[in-house]
């Protein structure tokens, strides 16, 4: 099994992607926004996504969508195909999608909107905090994107302040954030250190 960043030579993997998000919303019972194969194959043609495969058999996807000039991204279609389920996988998806993120856009907000426990799980262990949906972008772009969930009408009514989904927020620029970059900036700067003294002690004897 491997998870790497997605390209052009996976646009094999399109059709299976959709038809795996589509059917995990069917059997799940919640809303969810339809992607097309030539969206996805457009994230990845950009870098912007990450697909785990076993030999050549797709395991599992998610992707990076970026709103409001790159201020805001968000991590989306997560999705691990049912014969891959139950081995921790989502969470490793999760996890390097979002690196993955924090690496091509160091200053966005990173956030989610959910229905899963799951997810928020996830989210949570990678530092996102709930909020309410007046935090995330405003770009009418995305929030257009909730229009083929059937709950959307939920999100007219309240004029774009709540839904059945639960929204949640990294924002690096946060002092609890700053705070722990600066300490494993300390640790690293540290560690380094003291490797380099080893070394130089070890080739003075």
């Amino acid at each position: 099994m491997e998870i790497i960043i997605a390209d052009k030579s996976h646009s094999i993997y399109a059709n299976i992607i959709c038809d795996t998000i589509a059917d995990s919303a069917n059997v799940r019972g919640t809303g969810i926004a339809k992607r097309t194969p030539a969206y996805v194959i457009n994230k990845m043609e950009k870098g912007n996504a990450v697909i785990a495969i076993d030999g050549n058999t797709f395991a599992g996807f998610c992707y990076i969508e970026a709103w409001s000039h790159s201020k805001f991204v968000a991590n989306s279609g997560l999705i691990v195909h049912p014969d891959y389920r139950g081995q921790g996988l989502a969470k490793q998806i999760k996890k390097i999608i979002f690196e993955h993120s924090r690496i091509k856009f160091p200053t966005a907000k990173v956030f989610s909107i959910t229905t899963g426990l799951a997810v928020m799980k996830m989210n949570s262990q990678l530092g996102y905090k709930p909020v309410p949906f007046s935090e995330l972008t405003n770009d009418q772009s995305f929030w257009k994107g909730c229009q083929t969930c059937k709950n959307y009408d939920v999100l007219q009514r309240t004029e774009q302040s709540m839904c059945l989904c639960t929204g949640m927020l990294f924002d690096p620029n946060t002092k609890e954030i700053k705070q722990t970059k600066k300490i494993k900036e300390k640790v690293f700067k540290r560690l380094k250190r003291i490797k380099q003294s080893l070394f130089l002690k070890k080739n003075t004897i």
